[in-house]
C-alpha cells in the first residue's frame, strides 16, 4: 500500500476517532476487527499523513468571543497577510478564498481591548488590506471544535454532532492554572494520556483525571480531528454565507447541523446571518447539495466561496 493511499480500515479508523478522539487503541482495534498493535501502527501511519487530534476550548464556555473575519487584499498580498494572521496564537484557522484576494480568519478574543486592537488599529493600518468585515459568531449549531470531518455523504454511520440547544444559557466556566495547563497540553496532543498530562503539568494523575472529566462534562473542551480531506476524495471546500429571516434562523441552523456535508454552521452578525463550511467531492456534488438539501429550506439568499488554500488549521502554523 502506497504511503498516501487510504484503505477501508483507515477510513473506518478516522470515523471512530471523529466520534471518540481519545478512544483507547484496544477499543479501536476491537471495533476495526484488528489487534491493538495493528490499531496503534495504523494511527502512527495516519499521523505521518497529517492526522492531528487537538483539544480545543469551547469559546462560549470559558468567556471568549469568537469572530470570523473576511479580509479583502490587494493582488498578490493575500498569502503574506494570511501567514501573519496564522502566527497569532488566538487565530484558530486561516484560509484564502475567492480568487486569491479574500482571507477568512477565525479567532477568539477575551476582552473588548483585544478586539479593538485588532479591528480598529492593526488591520486598518495594513495598507494591503482593502476591506475588512468582522462577524461575531452568535451561536454554533455544529462543529464547535472540529475543522475536518470524516463523514461520507452516503455513509450509514453518522458521527456524533455537536449541536447546542439555543434555549439553554449557561455561565462561563471558571478556569484556574491547572485547567489552563491542561488545555495547553491537549491543544498540542489531544490524545495525550492522563499519565503524560500529569507529567507535563506537574499534577497528580487523580487531579488531572478529575479536571479533565470536569472540562468535558461542562462542555469547556472539544476534541478536533484534523486531516487532509483531499486524501479522502473531498477536493472542494466551500464556505456558504446564507441570508435567512430571523424567524427561520434556528430551523435552518439545526437542519445544517444534520447534513454530513456541513462540518461547521453558526449564526453570525452581518448581512448574511448564517455561515457554513462544507466539503464536497466535486462541483456536481455542491450543485446537488444546493438544489436538493438547501433548496427546500427557507433561505433568502446564498453566497458560495470556494476555499483555495488552508493556511492554518486548529493551532498549527
Amino acid at each position: 500500500m502506497e504511503s498516501h493511499t487510504l484503505d477501508r480500515i483507515d477510513e473506518q479508523f478516522l470515523r471512530i476517532l471523529q466520534r471518540d478522539p481519545r478512544a483507547p487503541f484496544a477499543r479501536i482495534g476491537e471495533q476495526l476487527g484488528v489487534s491493538e498493535t495493528t490499531a496503534t501502527r495504523r494511527y502512527q501511519r495516519l499521523r505521518t499523513l497529517g492526522l492531528r487530534i487537538s483539544g480545543q476550548p469551547v469559546p462560549s464556555r470559558i468567556g471568549l468571543t469568537r469572530w470570523l473575519l473576511r479580509l479583502h487584499t490587494q493582488p498578490h498580498a493575500a498569502a503574506t497577510i494570511a501567514q501573519a494572521l496564522a502566527r497569532k496564537p488566538d487565530a484558530t484557522w486561516v484560509c484564502i478564498a475567492s480568487g486569491g484576494t479574500e482571507i477568512y480568519c477565525a479567532l477568539n478574543t477575551r476582552t473588548r481591548h483585544e478586539r479593538d486592537i485588532l479591528l480598529l488599529e492593526k488591520l486598518p493600518r495594513t495598507t494591503q488590506v482593502t476591506a475588512v468585515s468582522a462577524h461575531c459568531l452568535l451561536h454554533i449549531f455544529t462543529g464547535a471544535a472540529s475543522t475536518w470531518y470524516a463523514t461520507r455523504c452516503d455513509d450509514s454511520v453518522t458521527p456524533d454532532r455537536i449541536v447546542a440547544d439555543p434555549d439553554v444559557v449557561t455561565e462561563p466556566l471558571s478556569l484556574d492554572a491547572t485547567d489552563q495547563a491542561l488545555l495547553s497540553e491537549l491543544a498540542a496532543d489531544g490524545r495525550m494520556s492522563v499519565t503524560g498530562l500529569a507529567a507535563a503539568t506537574g499534577r497528580s494523575t487523580s487531579t488531572v483525571q478529575r479536571r479533565l472529566d470536569r472540562l468535558c462534562r461542562e462542555g469547556a473542551i472539544g476534541f478536533a480531528v484534523d486531516f487532509d480531506h483531499a486524501l479522502l476524495g473531498y477536493d472542494l471546500n466551500v464556505h456558504l454565507w446564507l441570508r435567512v429571516a430571523p424567524a427561520h434562523l434556528r430551523v435552518v441552523g439545526k437542519a445544517l447541523a444534520t447534513h454530513p456535508e456541513a462540518g461547521f454552521a453558526a449564526a453570525t452578525t452581518g448581512p448574511s446571518n448564517l455561515m457554513a463550511s462544507c466539503l464536497f467531492r466535486s462541483p456536481h456534488d455542491l450543485y446537488r447539495y444546493l438544489d436538493e438539501k438547501l433548496g427546500p429550506l427557507p433561505i433568502d439568499a446564498i453566497e458560495t466561496a470556494p476555499v483555495l488554500r488552508d493556511v492554518k488549521r486548529l493551532t498549527a502554523t
